[in-house]
């Protein structure tokens, strides 16, 4: 009998929306740092789902940031 392993699925953010605010350094898309985005599949599941928990709050600062931004003009 032949097994064929299928590597695991890892659960990623990634929105295809790649672009780096210069003042928090976080990506507006997924709002990771571009370490956590080149680190992703080399890290636990324990570290990722750390991360992941994180991101909703990241965003919502992400997006504050750019309303704030946008009223001053």
């Amino acid at each position: 009998m032949t097994v064929i392993a299928t590597p695991p699925v890892i659960e990623s953010p990634c929105v295809r929306i790649c672009a780096i605010d210069p003042a928090s350094e976080l990506c507006m898309g997924c709002g990771r740092t571009l370490d956590e985005i080149t680190r992703w599949y080399g890290m636990s599941n324990d570290e990722r789902s750390l991360i992941m928990a994180e991101l909703p709050a990241r965003i919502e600062t992400l997006r504050q940031a750019y309303l704030n931004r946008n009223k001053q003009t």
